[in-house]
């Protein structure tokens, strides 16, 4: 069964809404906002990327990116998430190849940079890491983790979009 990643399309939004709601469902970090933030984003012309994975015409897997604004007045810099998994399809490399996409996607449109807020082990396979001088408030650092495209990773804190404050 190959996978097909691809932008999405007007007619992905309602299966990314019930894709992402179901793929946080049981997750011990969840807001179980996922699937509000996503739309907000969307809403806001704020989703700078926005990735579907596809199999025999379902989709598996999607992924959001969107800008995150730093301190020190850095810019290119993006915040990845949520990235959302079909709870019967996570463990076959789909996040991954979302990941590895969007990342490339990132060079290609020239970012400096991308952060997330997510599992070490997971994303520091794609380069991501910890960088002390990059802060997110109120979460531990070890689990904030960026990436930098050739440019120097910027110091100070960094916030998400106001879609990420979304209550449902």
């Amino acid at each position: 069964m190959p996978l097909r990643i691809r932008r999405e399309q007007p007619a992905d939004i309602a299966p990314i809404a019930a894709l992402t709601a179901a793929a946080f469902l049981d997750a011990p970090h969840s807001s179980h906002t996922e699937h509000f933030i996503v739309d907000a984003l969307r809403d806001a012309e704020q989703l700078s990327l926005s990735l579907v994975a596809e199999r025999e015409g379902t989709i598996v897997g999607h992924v959001a990116v969107s800008p995150v604004s730093i301190s020190d007045g850095s810019g290119g810099w993006y915040g990845l998430g949520p990235l959302s998994v079909a709870p019967e399809c996570q463990g076959q490399g789909i996040g991954t190849g979302l990941v590895e996409q969007v990342l490339t996607e990132l060079r290609r449109l020239g970012a400096a940079g991308c952060v997330v807020l997510g599992e070490p082990k997971y994303y520091g396979r794609f380069g991501f890491r910890a960088e002390p001088a990059l802060v997110l408030p109120g979460i531990p650092p070890e689990y904030f983790q960026a990436i930098a495209f050739g440019a120097a990773v910027p110091t100070g804190t960094v916030a998400y979009q106001k879609a990420f404050d979304v209550l449902g």
